[in-house]
């Protein structure tokens, strides 16, 4: 069943019948399935990926593995991610920033952000060397979705409703555990330890990005738990890209 709960929370693919509807205080105890679920989107890129590349050239792939990601998560992260930015603009008291977030419309600052962020995905992908495109196209989703959950886990919510607050309120250390064994897992099959050394660099830049979100917003909502999404997706394709200029190889390349 928390398995289910994260598959309609993080997608927009319809789950059986059965497992549809969920309550509020159920959210927080799927998280560990979050990088199971991010799992499931890196399979899709990588299919998407050698599919499309039979008969499209690769700058025309590209664009399509960005627009594909935001279609099945029903462009749940970037909602979170325009909507952060607008805040971020905001001078005045943190609670002011978090009304301008939940404003439904949007700023200009949040267009040029989410513009940015969507030109930075698509240069990094551009920019992946063949040899561990396969692999970062897997991590990618996977990593940026166990980053959700550390930043869930690791700090505190800036306001008692929501979402982002409902699933703080389910979420363990247990949940966070399993998520990182199940990421750790997967980066040292695909990466061997170079897949840890992945893992611990985007830990401590998550940190610091989420560390700087909650001087700003007085703790985390639902809308930077997005925004820690889709920022950590730029960071793994970014990091993939300094492995490979290292040394780094992975098996799914050769």
């Amino acid at each position: 069943m928390r398995f289910w709960i994260a598959w309609q929370l993080l997608t927009i693919i319809p789950s059986p019948p059965r497992y549809r509807g969920y309550g509020a205080e159920n959210l927080g105890h799927s998280i560990s399935f979050f990088p199971v679920i991010g799992l499931f989107f890196g399979l899709v890129l990588f299919g998407l990926d050698y599919l499309l590349g039979l008969f499209l050239p690769s700058i025309v792939v590209n664009i399509l593995l960005v627009i594909a990601l935001v279609i099945l998560t029903g462009a749940l992260h970037l909602d979170g991610f325009i909507d952060t930015c607008d805040g971020l603009v905001v001078r005045s008291s943190a609670s002011d920033k978090l009304k301008i977030m939940a404003d439904t419309q949007v700023g200009v600052f949040g267009v040029v952000g989410g513009c940015c962020l969507i030109l930075a995905k698509f240069a990094s992908l551009v920019a992946l060397p063949e040899g561990l495109r396969a692999t970062a196209l897997i991590l990618m989703p996977l990593l940026s979705r166990w980053g959700i959950v550390y930043a869930i886990s690791a700090f505190p919510p800036a306001k008692k409703e929501g979402m982002g607050w409902a699933i703080k309120q389910g979420a363990n250390w247990k949940g966070m555990a399993e998520a990182t064994i199940f990421a750790l897992v997967i980066a040292l099959a695909l990466l061997s330890w170079w897949g840890a050394a992945l893992l611990a660099a985007l830990f401590l830049i998550l940190w610091a990005v989420s560390k700087y979100l909650c001087s700003r917003f007085g703790g985390l909502t639902g809308d930077n738990y997005g925004a820690i999404n889709e920022f950590a997706e730029v960071v793994v394709l970014i990091l993939a890209f300094i492995i490979a200029e290292l040394g780094g190889a992975c098996w799914l390349g050769l």
